[in-house]
């Protein structure tokens, strides 16, 4: 029998995508919690104007707070981000000086790859208000009918002028902690390419999900063994740091 894995010396903070919310770390907050990794994940809050007047600054200084709340007690902090969480989480953490960082499928930052084919989306994107099954269904090839419907329900409307901003490209300062990037092979959004680039920008390890979508890895069949090669990595972390 393999030695269990160490990873008690972990919190994650888990950051979701655009339109999405904390709910779509649930499996991921299983199986980290499964190995005594603590997750703590929020709703990304629209500015006071609404989303319409909400930009990537707003939600940038949300997850550095995220982060600073949930440094100490002796803790290693690894910051976890997709898609949109993914840039945000590559936006703070340098700054927060996190310990180790996990982007799934991460819009990437200005300067990694040329830009990727992009929507100029308007003020407020509906993607709630006028959210239907059967684009869900297209988003998640990769789930089951109960997860298409988890979602379906749970999708919320986006402030367009972040994901405008996204899409233009986010100027950061590289962090230097450990990184592991995860990349699915059917993605539409992100193409599997530019999260390879991501990873060698960043000096990452780097994993592909051949048969995830975009939002696979966290909402889909390959969400579990998704999450259980991060606990595993993670576990190598505190290996190297012990």
């Amino acid at each position: 029998m393999s030695e269990p894995i160490d990873t008690r010396r972990w919190r994650a903070v888990c950051v979701h995508g655009a339109g999405g919310g904390a709910w779509e770390w649930a499996i991921w907050s299983r199986v980290l919690g499964a190995h005594a990794i603590e997750v703590v994940s929020a709703d990304l809050q629209a500015a006071a104007g609404g989303l319409a007047d909400t930009r990537f600054a707003d939600y940038r200084a949300q997850v550095a707070a995220w982060c600073r709340n949930a440094a100490g007690d002796g803790v290693a902090l690894v910051l976890v981000g997709a898609s949109l969480g993914g840039l945000l989480a590559l936006a703070v953490a340098a700054e927060t000086r996190v310990d180790a960082l996990v982007l799934v499928n991460a819009m990437p930052p200005a300067g990694v790859v040329a830009r990727l084919p992009a929507t100029t989306h308007p003020a407020l994107v509906p993607w709630r208000s006028a959210r239907t099954l059967q684009d869900t269904l297209r988003a998640l090839p990769d789930a089951d009918d109960a997860a298409v419907l988890h979602a379906f329900r749970r999708w919320r409307d986006e402030s367009g002028a972040v994901l405008n901003e996204a899409q233009a490209g986010i100027a950061i300062d590289w962090p230097t902690c450990p990184a592991l990037v995860l990349a699915s092979g059917r993605d539409d959004d992100v193409p599997a390419f530019a999260s390879r680039a991501l990873a060698v920008r960043l000096g990452a390890d780097f994993e592909c999900l051949r048969e995830a979508s975009h939002v696979g890895p966290l909402l889909g069949a390959p969400a579990a063994a998704a999450a259980a090669r991060v606990v595993g990595w993670l576990g190598q972390r505190s290996g190297k740091r012990a």
